[in-house]
């Protein structure tokens, strides 16, 4: 007759058994999910007219993000927020623009928040998103002396308030 430590033993011996299986079951869908993923992967209809996205593909460029996020009260009596993620392709290899993007950053947080902060809530909302790039990207040039940035992109544009 076998003890009851025999008896426990070989019950977690069965279940350490159990749980390497489902373990080995595992990793062979992750590693096979992931070959089939990068295989046979399609892009959906729509994605690669990102303009963003064919530049960063096609080597033309990169992203620049060193904007960052930016929150601007708005300039209603109770103000409003705007929060806004402003992106835009350009050349790395042009070290002298590029140089002078980085130095102009603190310049392009001050000209969002002046120019969302001085309009309220529903006046953005009235003047659209497209608007308001089409105005930041003006005002980024005007101030920009070694290059020039050709489209603005909003990662994030949301209007609390």
């Amino acid at each position: 007759m076998k003890s009851t430590g025999d008896r426990r033993l070989q019950l977690l011996s069965c279940v350490y058994r159990c749980l390497m299986v489902c373990l080995i079951v595992l990793g062979i869908i992750i590693i096979g999910g992931t070959i089939y993923g990068v295989l046979f992967r399609t892009i959906p209809p729509g994605y690669s007219s990102n303009l963003q996205i064919d530049a960063l593909l096609s080597g033309q460029g990169q992203t620049f993000t060193g904007i960052g996020r930016i929150r601007v009260s708005t300039a209603d009596p109770q103000p409003g927020i705007v929060i806004l993620f402003v992106s835009f392709i350009y050349h790395p290899e042009d070290k002298a623009f590029s140089e002078e993007l980085a130095l102009r950053v603190r310049d392009f947080r001050g000209i969002i928040t002046d120019y969302i902060g001085s309009f309220s809530t529903a006046e953005l909302q009235e003047q659209g998103e497209e608007d308001i790039k089409a105005e930041l990207l003006r005002r980024f040039n005007t101030i920009l002396r070694l290059g020039k940035i050709e489209v603005l992109y909003f990662s994030d544009f949301m209007i609390v308030g």
